[in-house]
């Protein structure tokens, strides 16, 4: 092994545990995520998180789905963290899940750590039996 005496962070073990097995979306660990204050509450400020590198399975083959997903926000009070939403989707990885489902769990992990001013997610999914799939979740505080 290249690096024999690196030790995984608490973050990376969390991931790990999913590795390898198909899972339903229960076993996403939202304790993942981890956020930092945000010093301009003063003034808004739109966030956007993109990954073209998103993948889960399919609940019904088990093949991957690939997804860009892009998380637009305005924070309150606290930002993501960026290496610990990179875990989080991860960790999505071996889960059977369905589109629609994947963009509204990531939306709502994301409202209980952030409580955002808004929040919205979009998963662009890749092409599946000549189809290609969009789903946006949104979020605004107060609605």
């Amino acid at each position: 092994m290249v690096y024999e005496h690196r030790v995984p962070s608490d973050l990376e073990r969390k991931v790990m545990n999913t590795m390898g097995q198909t899972f339903g979306p229960e076993v996403i660990d939202s304790s993942i995520l981890v956020t930092f204050p945000y010093e301009y509450p003063h003034r808004k400020i739109t966030m956007e998180h993109t990954t073209p590198e998103f993948t889960c399975l399919c609940p019904f083959s088990g093949l991957p789905d690939f997804a860009k997903i892009t998380i637009r926000y305005i924070p309150d009070k606290v930002c993501i963290e960026l290496k610990s939403l990179k875990y989080y989707l991860l960790s999505y990885r071996q889960v059977k899940i369905f589109h629609e489902h994947v963009v509204n769990k990531i939306l709502e992990d994301l409202v209980k750590v952030l409580a955002p001013i808004e929040l919205e997610v979009i998963g662009e999914f890749n092409v599946r039996g000549g189809i290609y799939t969009k789903a946006c979740a949104k979020y605004r505080k107060g609605e």
